[in-house]
């Protein structure tokens, strides 16, 4: 018995029917510590016509727009989750709760095995995937993972940063 083609299916590449996670901040929501947004046009025009969430974990959780930048001291995103690191704001207050918290409700509600892969903003405390600012607030970078991403690696779902187009592309072929 020959499967029938979903319309959907024809007209998309990649896995059909699945769902892309993509950081607010690139698809130019105003979401950013600083009440801006990291638009990233080259990204908008690869995911036109592909199933997209927009998330911020950071807003998930609570946290206002704008806000002081916080950082991840001692760790990364999997040692915020474990509890033997934390997430500080540059003024000192500790917001790991709201980070975890945020980033589980950024995934509430989507089936795993629907997620295609997530793109996420790059050295974000929530979203980095490869590497997050070092805790100094001095713009200096560390390899490790963010809170949000740190939950998603644990659940393994595919994760890329704005800096990885081409990457993107060969998972959208």
């Amino acid at each position: 018995m020959k499967q029938k083609l979903n319309p959907k299916t024809v007209l998309k590449k990649g896995f059909p029917d699945k769902v892309i996670l993509v950081s607010a901040c690139l698809m130019g929501k105003n979401c950013r510590y600083n009440g801006g947004n990291s638009l990233n046009p080259e990204l908008l025009e690869l995911l036109k016509g592909r199933e997209i969430k927009m998330v911020c974990p950071e807003k998930a959780g609570g946290l206002c727009i704008p806000r002081s930048p916080s950082e991840i001291i001692g760790g990364n995103g999997l040692n915020v989750i474990e509890g033997t690191a934390r997430v500080i704001s540059r003024n000192g207050e500790d917001l790991s709760r709201e980070f975890i918290e945020g980033a589980r409700e950024s995934i509430s509600g989507i089936k795993l095995e629907d997620l295609e892969m997530a793109i996420l903003k790059s050295r974000s405390p929530s979203c980095g995937n490869r590497f997050i600012y070092d805790g100094s607030f001095l713009g200096k970078a560390r390899e490790g993972p963010g809170v949000f991403s740190a939950l998603l690696l644990k659940k393994e779902i595919p994760i890329f940063s704005e800096e990885e187009l081409d990457k993107i592309k060969e998972m959208l072929a």
